[in-house]
């Protein structure tokens, strides 16, 4: 695996996770009973973006050192996905 490789990994995996974070434990300003003028009742109270910033990254760095630990050690490679047999070398006839 190359570095660019773990790199584009690394943000793919930490986007899913924070996609997945964001909602967590979200109280909207319907929720508190204080809905600022101008936004809808189903706008974040406390969004506490930093806290969830904390949280995926942790949990994406250990997600991370899993998959990548399978990529390098090759317990599954990309022939084993190759359900179809299209990656077969052709025949020479």
């Amino acid at each position: 695996m190359t570095i660019t490789a773990a790199l584009v990994l690394f943000t793919v995996i930490w986007s899913m996770v924070f996609f997945v974070v964001l909602p967590l434990r979200l109280v909207t300003q319907g929720d508190a009973g204080e809905v600022v003028p101008g936004t809808h009742a189903s706008s974040p109270h406390e969004l506490a973006l930093g806290r969830k910033a904390r949280i995926t990254t942790i949990w994406a760095v250990a997600l991370f050192a899993l998959i990548a630990g399978v990529i390098v050690s090759e317990v599954v490679s990309v022939r084993d996905l190759d359900w179809f047999g299209r990656m077969d070398p052709v025949a020479q006839g």
